[in-house]
């Protein structure tokens, strides 16, 4: 059928990471025959759509499905960095499940012409709609030729739909879902906006406002984790990522499309001012912020009508578990279908826990989370009765289980699962629980002049255990608890309220750690909130990352405020700030059980 060629998967053991943010060489998987096609898609994107651009992509037929026998279809492209080949085995293992499968490569990478524009809708959105189109029978858009001289015929084997999720009837309508992660999840809120036939989507750690991503601040949030101004830019992911995007299309890449040399190398023009300003004076400014939350779904989430599985990582320092945590109350707020997945890994960690999920060898029935994807893509693309899983679902590390990763995921009807416990600031470093009189005063940090980070600590991009965590004296302030006498569980976002002083508006950071009874102490999952005080007379509310963890017995909590950091740049004038403790509040853990 089509001239298509058959390939059969092969299982191979070892999975080979070529890339950060979800870019893996994919290997052939289990011992099942499946149609598959290279083609290239010639797609108009931009407000005007009178740009052009080549996608690559490759399709996959189950055996089986034809025009008389109609199968649902999954889009689905790569993370930054990546291509197409990244998510072949996913779409060969929904093949394998009777699903149609589309992988492509996003503008920029792995082949396809145009510039990177992060997932904008008017982009990127427009480009995956005219896939979405092309799935639904729509000529002229395939060809199997880079030239786009050799036509692909139009597609008649996927389910079509004939009213779109506005209610306004629809042609070339595919009954269609959208999966992948992190760069490869943000697009699928992209095409959601702008595309109302896709019918459901699976975003895995993903953003919620690019502009907090990269440049987050802890206080003075408006809505979400957007806030009033960006905090401290995260240098180091910054600088690797785009650096991944200028080169990712190599010499032959600029050869063939000269174009993406012009004006910012492989990226719309502000993206080079951001860097610069990030790199430079550990901030954006407000037309940057406005660029970076214009690709993103806080800007947009209005759009976004159809049900949404969310899966976001704890041991993610790009896009952490507040992300997803506002954009799964703004969808909720509105009454959408969503649901919630806290999971181990992340950007930050990228391998999962046993029995939890696979990007090279998925399987429904030994890891978790892969059989919840494949049960939401039943429920809502088959019309099936499968069920889509508890509300909300979270990875605790310390259960021990074998096999597939259930036992280990707690389950809640609401995402606010734990109680708040106090833990009162004393001016003598401890950490008080309330009933106990802290001692009044003040303690001291000083920050350090141009951004600099102020010691020895395991960088956040990958935070490793044996990188020892130095502070220069008298940039740190820190305050530790008495040991646990019992278990003590945490999931959510510890917060705290600080008074200070200071002459100017620095950038100080918090961090909260696991403190053993041998003295070492662990930063929780790299974890790390900056802080920008634009009014030191005012209150300064602190709202940090998310965690999941477990403080054991004999096991104390720490909070730390430090002047400076070394996957930061932060403020550039240095200066004291001084933390007034007993007019500050605790620190407020959430705590289960």
């Amino acid at each position: 059928m089509y001239g298509m060629r058959v390939r059969r998967r092969l299982v191979i053991s070892i999975v080979t990471l070529v890339v950060c943010a979800f870019g893996f060489a994919p290997p052939a998987l289990a011992d099942s025959t499946y149609s598959s096609q290279l083609l290239y898609f010639s797609v108009q994107v931009g407000p005007d759509r009178a740009t052009q651009c080549t996608v690559v992509g490759e399709l996959t037929i189950p055996d089986g499905v034809s025009a008389g026998n109609r199968a649902p279809a999954i889009l689905t492209t790569n993370g930054f960095g990546g291509s197409y080949k990244d998510q072949i085995p996913m779409v060969q293992f929904l093949a394998e499940n009777g699903y149609v499968g589309l992988t492509y490569s996003g503008l920029g990478f792995g082949g396809t012409t145009c510039k990177i524009t992060l997932d904008a809708p008017a982009y990127d959105g427009i480009a995956a709609s005219q896939l979405v189109s092309f799935l639904g029978g729509s000529e002229g858009i395939a060809f199997t030729d880079p030239g786009l001289t050799q036509p692909f015929p139009a597609l008649d084997v996927v389910v079509r739909d004939s009213v779109d999720h506005n209610g306004a009837p629809s042609i070339n309508d595919p009954r269609v879902g959208m999966s992948g992660g992190s760069y490869g999840g943000g697009i699928q809120f992209a095409a959601a906006s702008v595309d109302p036939r896709i019918d459901t989507i699976i975003p895995m750690i993903t953003w919620n406002d690019l502009s907090y991503s990269l440049a987050p601040n802890s206080t003075g949030i408006v809505t979400g984790v957007s806030t009033v101004e960006p905090g401290a830019s995260k240098v180091l992911f910054a600088s690797l990522l785009f650096g991944l995007g200028v080169t990712n299309p190599g010499v032959d890449g600029y050869v063939a499309d000269p174009a993406r040399l012009e004006g910012c190398p492989n990226y719309v023009s502000y993206m080079c001012n951001a860097i610069a300003q990030a790199v430079v004076t550990g901030e954006v400014g407000p037309k940057i912020v406005a660029d970076l939350r214009a690709s993103s779904v806080a800007s947009y989430i209005d759009q976004i009508k159809i049900p949404v599985l969310l899966a976001q990582g704890q041991q993610d320092t790009l896009f952490d578990l507040n992300e997803a945590t506002a954009t799964y109350e703004a969808l909720k707020s509105r009454g959408v279908d969503v649901k919630m997945i806290w999971h181990s890994w992340g950007h930050s960690h990228l391998a999962a826990a046993p029995g939890e999920f696979s990007f090279s060898a998925p399987d429904a029935e030994t890891q978790y989370e892969t059989g919840r994807f494949l049960d939401w893509f039943d429920h809502y693309l088959r019309d099936e009765n499968a069920e889509t899983g508890p509300e909300f679902a979270y990875f605790r590390n310390w259960i021990d289980y074998e096999g597939n990763a259930a036992p280990a995921y707690a389950t809640s009807n609401t995402l606010n699962v734990g109680s708040s416990r106090d833990f009162h600031l004393s001016a003598d470093g401890a950490l008080l629980p309330g009933g106990v009189p802290p001692v009044p005063g003040a303690n001291t940090v000083v920050t350090a002049p141009a951004g600099l980070p102020t010691g020895i600590e395991p960088l956040n991009i990958s935070p490793a255990g044996n990188i020892p965590n130095v502070q220069i004296p008298g940039t740190e302030a820190l305050w530790t608890s008495a040991p646990m006498t019992d278990t003590m569980d945490v999931v959510g976002s510890p917060t705290v309220t600080l008074r200070v002083a200071a002459p100017g508006q620095p950038v100080v950071f918090a961090k909260v750690y696991d403190v053993a009874p041998d003295g070492s102490s662990t930063l929780i999952n790299g974890l790390i909130a900056p802080i920008r005080i634009s009014d030191p007379s005012q209150p300064v509310p602190v709202t940090m990352p998310a965690i999941v963890h477990r403080f054991e017995p004999g096991h104390a909590v720490r909070l730390a405020i430090t002047g400076g950091d070394i996957s930061f740049r932060g403020g550039l004038a240095g200066m004291p700030v001084t933390i007034f403790v007993d007019a500050s509040g605790p620190l407020q853990l959430p705590v289960v059980g």
